[in-house]
């Protein structure tokens, strides 16, 4: 298979600025670049799948501040056999908060085996047990740092620097959007912007048009979405900052980010009637609000609900990326970070997302949309599965020496837990699987081959994986 070529048109490929004599620059010129601007309308970005492949959509429930995984998918009753008992030097590491005087700490949750599958899930997601059979659950995931920013960098760009596109932008680079009036890639933000910041969600170096654009859980949806004058009167001032820009461009080394603005205007212009009507939820049928949690009498947990009610709307509408945040409480760094009062604070987290993410799942598969469409649920680490004292407020720290996070829909074999960790969960000893190969995974799973997929950028062809990364055939159906 020949690498991806690089091109120069409109959807914001890599490559020469077109010379002024093609058609591209006589539309630009013609009629106040109405031209232009009609013909990029008709032609979505020219789509990068180079095979036949399941999945059409992700939707990713990020469950940021590092739930347990020996809380949630990776039973060890060894903990609980050893709790109290000092973990010694053979179970220090230096990728985790860990010394030879903590001590095992068994879950505070019982697990059961679930489904037709048998699929182990603790107590904690009640809702999530009940779709078990759909879940392939990653046990033997390892991290870099223990640290939240560089950790949720790694898991959204590759780099635990970040100063790379993130997943949703390379997805939307490598397949556009199916709606022309939506953009790519969107990010439904509960208000928590997560460490790492603004990066998690950006482009990088790809067109900016690849970028995410956030909406609220609460309040306008997104800023200034709501037109201030007519149609006709917004088209005019589109004409006039796209001239503006199309002048400047023409003196600029790179046009690719000028030209990735004028089509973040013109998307911008088409979502303010179809942003507003994907967001609005309140013509759901009762029923379906209930499934979902968002007459819940917790607030956090109606915000959570309403965005992964919004995300069903957005990959339906033909939207390629949808991520969803978890909403932050009672000032808690990162919602999943417990170094401290773990039961009160995970049991929180879990009525705050397992309902919904569940009721995803179930939505997806009833409307027939799960076959195409990847549900990915994970937090940038693990937990600790010892701790300084085991007491009743006593927690569990970070962890990046092996940790679970699950996939479902989209290809993805469901029933089944992959990789291993050790008898108490503090390293991965079977199959060993880090974030370049899941996202290697996923793009499988989107028609596209991870190696190819690239951006010349600094003079080489930059990729998400960058130099790592494998297609975990195991997983696939």
């Amino acid at each position: 298979m020949k690498p991806i070529a690089h091109s120069s048109d409109f959807c914001g490929c890599p490559g020469r600025v077109a010379s002024d004599f093609s058609r591209r620059g006589f539309l630009q010129r013609s009629s106040a670049g109405f031209g232009w601007l009609a013909l990029s309308g008709l032609l979505p970005a020219a789509p990068r799948q180079q095979f036949a492949a399941p999945a059409k959509n992700i939707i990713f429930c990020f469950m940021d501040g590092g739930p347990s995984h020996v809380d949630t998918f990776d039973p060890k009753p060894m903990l609980t056999k050893y709790q109290g008992k000092k973990i010694g030097a053979d179970a220090v590491s230096n990728r985790s908060q860990s010394s030879a005087n903590r001590v095992w700490m068994g879950s505070p949750w019982n697990f059961e085996q679930r489904g037709e599958s048998g699929l182990w899930v603790s107590d904690l997601f009640p809702h999530l047990a009940g779709v078990a059979d759909k879940l392939c659950v990653v046990r033997s995931m390892v991290g870099e740092l223990p640290l939240h920013g560089q950790q949720n960098l790694l898991l959204h760009t590759g780099r635990i620097l970040g100063q790379a596109p993130s997943l949703g932008a390379w997805v939307s680079y490598g397949l556009g959007s199916e709606n022309r009036n939506l953009p790519g890639y969107v990010v439904l933000n509960n208000d928590w912007v997560p460490n790492g910041g603004l990066e998690n969600f950006g482009s990088s170096f790809l067109p900016a048009s690849h970028q995410a654009t956030r909406i609220r859980a609460r309040g306008t949806p997104v800023d200034n979405i709501a037109p201030m004058g007519s149609a006709e009167l917004q088209k005019l001032k589109l004409s006039l900052i796209a001239q503006q820009d199309r002048e400047f461009a023409t003196q600029a080394s790179d046009a690719n980010p000028i030209e990735g603005a004028i089509a973040n205007y013109e998307t911008a212009f088409r979502m303010q009637s179809a942003i507003p009507e994907i967001a609005d939820i309140s013509n759901e049928p009762e029923y379906m609000r209930q499934f979902y949690g968002i007459d819940s009498a917790d607030e956090h947990q109606r915000y959570y609900a309403s965005q992964a009610l919004r995300a069903r709307r957005l990959v339906e509408a033909g939207v390629r990326f949808v991520e969803i945040t978890c909403p932050s409480f009672d000032g808690n760094n990162s919602p999943w970070d417990q170094h401290g009062l773990l039961k009160k604070n995970h049991e929180k987290n879990a009525r705050i997302t397992d309902q919904s993410v569940a009721a995803l799942i179930a939505d997806l598969e009833q409307r027939g949309l799960l076959d195409e469409t990847i549900v990915l649920w994970a937090g940038e680490m693990g937990r600790t599965p010892h701790t300084p004292k085991v007491t009743a407020t006593c927690g569990r720290d970070h962890h990046v020496n092996a940790y679970s996070i699950f996939m479902a829909g989209g290809g993805i074999k469901g029933g089944m837990a992959y990789g291993e960790s050790d008898e108490f969960g503090n390293a991965a000893v079977v199959n060993p699987v880090d974030i370049h190969d899941i996202h290697a995974t996923i793009l499988h799973l989107m028609g596209v081959d991870h190696e190819l997929l690239t951006f010349r950028h600094g003079g080489r062809d930059e990729r998400l994986t960058d130099v790592h990364g494998r297609m975990l055939r195991d997983l696939l159906v």
